[in-house]
């Protein structure tokens, strides 16, 4: 025992020793951003910090979330695997349902603290948290050291929230706009961490532009006219100002970044968990939030860590949030979680200038049982879609009673698009190309049986 101890003593000592060497890691996350939003993907809003992540790094002009909806796309980010995998079907609602995501997955979290790193979750969470009813386990069982979340939405707006845990204690109503507030609270555990050398892990969930929305007026008056608190939920003005003022937010977090450490000391990540809610964000593409077409699931991508991440650079390779794991173990060249199948590919050759050497190891798959279509999978220029061939109830939240018509189900109405061409999905090709639908529709249904395979049956427990 003495023996093993010893042993196990020095490899952590090792793993700190590399640690050292290794870059810090921020990802920031939007809530319900769509496609063309902010202005480096040609949206209206004005996000300058945004633009300089992407001037200083990669972009992907095609870039997923990893579902249509909240919960089930974090899951897919922190570990790399289908959220149905995990234990999240739909987005969860913590009241009423047993779904969470399951602590025996391996997150990103968890990889980098058992290389040294701090680890710290600012934000919404949205992956399960516990009520009086029902038991959840919270951001420290995932690998969080320090964390500082919501459920789901910040309430009552994002004005003055006042949901917010801190490590497990309600801290009651804040004063300022969410985005703010999280960064604030990122800022305060940069500098009271007790090991300034090693490096971290800050995974920023901002909650704009999810409704409800609030941003500060001299903000939103500079996209339309300031509307009254009635009129605040459907004003495109409101939405663009809660994404001009994440912009500030980011611009202020970016700032202390560089301020701990040069640039080329930290990775960061930017996305959305999905597509927006208004139509006129998706940029042409068709759908938006909730729906497996591109337009609900197609979201910005930045990638940006100066002197490894090639700069100015418009990746033309398809990728998405189920990516970020492996890439981030392959840019570090940390070992992937052992006996653990990842539905993401490692995108590092893509970024670093060697896309040519990359090859995805499986197409990109989708589902959400209440949206039309049911299933979407992407398999290099062409999209296939299809319809349950079952019915669940009206009920738009979620029924853990419907998980084993979900596992059991089978699907219709094939669609089969090519997006290098018709990116809209105007044009379906099915009837035209049968031996192509053949085989694109044997793929989605083998890794539809492995992904309904490792489901967790909520209903049962």
């Amino acid at each position: 025992m003495i023996r093993n101890f010893i042993f196990l003593s020095f490899i952590s000592l090792v793993g700190l020793a590399g640690a050292a060497d290794r870059p810090n890691v921020v990802v920031l996350l939007a809530d319900d951003l769509g496609y063309e939003d902010i202005g480096v993907y040609g949206g209206p809003v004005k996000t300058p910090n945004l633009d300089g992540l992407a001037a200083g790094g990669t972009r992907f002009a095609t870039f997923y979330s990893g579902c249509a909806v909240c919960s089930p796309s974090r899951a897919v980010l922190l570990t790399g695997r289908h959220h149905i995998r995990t234990g999240v079907y739909s987005w969860i609602f913590d009241e009423t349902q047993e779904s969470h995501l399951r602590e025996q997955e391996t997150t990103l979290a968890e990889i980098l603290k058992s290389e040294g790193y701090a680890t710290a979750h600012v934000g919404k969470w949205h992956l399960g948290l516990p009520t009086e009813k029902i038991d959840k386990p919270t951001p420290d069982k995932h690998g969080f050291d320090h964390w500082f979340a919501t459920g789901n939405n910040a309430s009552p707006s994002h004005e003055n929230p006042d949901n917010f845990v801190r490590n497990g204690e309600p801290v009651g109503e804040i004063e300022g706009y969410s985005c703010q507030i999280v960064v604030d609270e990122a800022l305060r555990w940069l500098d009271s961490r007790e090991d300034k050398e090693a490096p971290f892990f800050l995974n920023v969930w901002f909650h704009e532009p999810h409704a409800p929305i609030a941003a500060p007026d001299e903000i939103v008056k500079t996209y339309g006219e300031v509307p009254g608190k009635k009129g605040q939920g459907k004003s495109a003005a409101v939405y663009s100002g809660t994404i001009d003022n994440t912009d500030c937010a980011i611009g202020r977090l970016v700032a202390k970044l560089k301020e701990i450490a040069p640039a080329e000391d930290t990775l960061i990540i930017y996305a959305s968990d999905n597509g927006s809610y208004r139509d006129d964000r998706t940029g042409g593409l068709r759908g938006r939030k909730g729906m497996n077409w591109e337009g609900g699931i197609r979201v910005p991508g930045i990638f940006s860590w100066p002197g490894k991440v090639k700069s100015g650079v418009v990746a033309t390779e398809p990728a998405g949030l189920v990516d970020v794991l492996p890439t981030v173990c392959g840019l570090l060249d940390l070992e992937r979680p052992e006996g653990v199948h990842l539905d993401g590919s490692d995108i590092s050759p893509v970024l670093t200038g060697n896309a040519g050497d990359f090859s995805r190891e499986q197409p990109l798959f989708w589902h959400l049982q209440k949206a039309r279509p049911i299933v979407a999978m992407r398999a290099g220029d062409y999209s296939l879609v299809a319809d349950p061939d079952f019915e669940l109830s009206e009920s738009n939240m979620f029924d853990e009673s419907w998980i084993p018509a979900i596992k059991g189900g089978n699907y219709t109405n094939y669609q089969l698009f090519d997006l290098k061409s018709d990116p809209n999905q105007t044009i379906d090709l099915s009837a035209e190309n049968p031996e192509l639908l053949k085989k694109l529709k044997k793929q989605l249904l083998e890794i539809n049986a492995s992904v309904m395979a490792d489901g967790a049956d909520w209903h049962l427990d």
